[in-house]
């Protein structure tokens, strides 16, 4: 049965990852599991993403969220036993190398760099960097950002990309991107940039519904991944939890509740991905 196969993937993942121990009657043994199954997985992810990973009092939404419910539970755990755990991008790396967590859904980008200390399923989506601007823009994409105020986190590739291919584009950095979209409500930038679901996150939040747009002209891919401690043995499991999401129709749900209002369309031609071979 698949149930069972993926309790012991479970099982296995325990082994390899030291989790947990377990031994509570509402652990992942009492659904199936061989004994020493853990009794929870922790999984990291973004806490300040609206649409991905967002910590709203301790209950979490995002399309992130959703994916990593359904693949613990494609693996044998129950929403009870799942510890969401903060991801910040410049920590995912140390969270899977210090094993405080098993397995991390953050916009992590599949890299070649990344790949030399960490292990990664997936892809379960591809996102492209985009603009988001004001619903009357004209802006159909960066070659009409000259001259135009543009918008990104401080430090953030994505803008500098940009900049460095478009010069007249006049640079304003946020320490987030959620201010980065209040300063364009005032007026005083034209866009914003980073990955096309990101923005969308962003334009589907309640105060900000029919304010904003995402161009849909992306102009790169990134390969989201399932992050995994270097060495692990769940890359194989993981892929055909994405795969069956994929397949039954939870995937594209959870794209379009979680961008709901933010006009909004994923890129049909790099979506749904199919998740690589495994290492």
């Amino acid at each position: 049965m698949q149930k069972t196969r993926y309790a012991a993937a479970a099982v296995a993942a325990v082994a390899a990852l030291t989790l947990s121990a377990c031994g509570g009657g509402d652990s992942a043994e009492s659904e199936g599991g061989e004994s020493g199954s853990a009794e929870t997985v922790r999984i990291g992810i973004k806490f300040d993403q609206p649409g991905l990973g967002y910590d709203e009092g301790g209950s979490y939404s995002g399309f992130d969220v959703d994916v990593a419910k359904y693949v613990a539970n494609e693996l044998g755990y129950t929403e009870k036993q799942i510890e969401f755990v903060e991801a910040p991008s410049a920590n995912r790396e140390n969270l899977l190398s210090n094993s405080q967590v098993d397995m991390i859904f953050a916009t992590y980008s599949i890299t070649d760099t990344r790949k030399e200390t960490v292990d990664f399923a997936g892809p379960y989506f591809v996102a492209g960097q985009d603009l988001l601007v004001p619903t009357d823009s004209d802006i159909a994409g960066p070659e009409d950002l000259e001259g135009k105020n543009l918008c990104s986190v401080t430090g953030s590739t994505s803008a500098q990309k940009i900049k460095d291919q478009y010069p007249g584009v006049q640079l304003v950095e946020q320490p987030g991107y959620a201010e980065c979209v209040t300063a364009m409500g005032g007026g005083q930038i034209d866009a914003v940039t980073t990955d096309d679901i990101i923005l969308a996150g962003l334009a589907a939040q309640e105060s900000n519904a029919g304010k904003f747009k995402v161009v849909g002209n992306t102009f790169s891919e990134e390969n989201y991944g399932v992050g995994l401690p270097k060495g692990s043995d769940m890359c194989e499991d993981i892929n055909a939890a994405i795969t069956k999401m994929i397949d039954d129709g939870a995937w594209e749900e959870a794209i379009t509740s979680n961008t709901e209002g933010a006009d909004y369309t994923f890129n049909a031609e790099l979506n749904p991905p199919t998740p690589a071979p495994c290492a």
